[in-house]
């Protein structure tokens, strides 16, 4: 497949999962430099399945997947993941500024001291975040909001050039999600191509270029105008999905 002019992510027909199982099928991407992909969907759709398929952690089982003009295992080291605070153990005893260092690693070595350079880039990354003079703090004692920022930091310091964030809001207060928010408005506008997981309508209307819809497979990308509206996401939510005259979405659970 050839790629197209600042392709950073390119799926046609993929399908992705676990033990040679599909629980992902069908899915089509066009992501290019400095553009915003939402992943919208309930839980269990496939979000964290997609997002890991990109990182290459879980295999693509069908289809072709190309990120950065390589495979996903191949690009690893040009992009960036944000996971869930929740998934990280927070009695570790690091500080913040340790967990933002982690990022560099692939630049410094594993068993290479820091270097000036290195230390700049976390202390710059902190400063991005809203965190500068919290480096020393230690991770765990952080609030959820505050380690998230960490966690993006971390991302930021290692410079990728795709970012894949799962559920960034989860968990997180209002002022943490509107630095999150301006930072990643910052990283696109500066070439980056974001990825993130979102059950969040009102972040993937306002953030998203573009938004696809899953839900154990691909239902529908676009624009948000096109996407997040009453068909689709009757769809993608089994009928669980109700659009409002003022523009907003409910989506209701079962």
């Amino acid at each position: 497949m050839a790629e197209s002019p600042g392709a950073v992510l390119r799926y046609a027909g993929v399908q992705a999962g676990y033990r040679g199982v599909p629980v992902l099928t069908d899915v089509d991407l066009d992501l290019r430099a400095g553009q915003r992909l939402a992943l919208v969907g309930p839980n269990g759709a496939g979000k964290s399945t997609l997002i890991k398929s990109v990182l290459g952690l879980v295999p693509v089982l069908g289809g072709t997947a190309t990120v950065l003009g390589r495979t996903p295992e191949q690009a690893r080291g040009e992009t960036g993941y944000v996971p869930q605070t929740g998934a990280l153990d927070t009695d570790f005893p690091v500080t913040a500024a340790q967990v933002v260092m982690m990022g560099r690693y692939r630049r410094i070595g594993w068993w290479r001291p820091a270097r000036a350079a290195d230390r700049q880039a976390v202390r710059e990354a902190l400063d991005r975040v809203g965190l500068a003079g919290r480096g020393r703090v230690p991770f765990g004692v952080l609030s959820g909001g505050q380690r998230q920022r960490v966690l993006l930091a971390r991302a930021i310091a290692a410079e990728p050039r795709l970012l894949l964030l799962d559920e960034p809001f989860n968990g997180v207060d209002a002022v943490s999600q509107e630095a999150i928010l301006a930072v990643l408005r910052e990283l696109s506008a500066a070439g980056t191509a974001l990825v993130l997981s979102t059950h969040d309508l009102a972040v993937a209307r306002d953030l998203a270029d573009l938004v696809c819809l899953l839900n154990g497979r691909q239902w529908a990308v676009g624009p948000p105008a096109e996407t997040l509206v009453a068909g689709p996401l009757r769809r993608a939510y089994g009928g669980h999905a109700v659009d409002l005259a003022d523009g907003r979405t409910v989506l209701v659970e079962p």
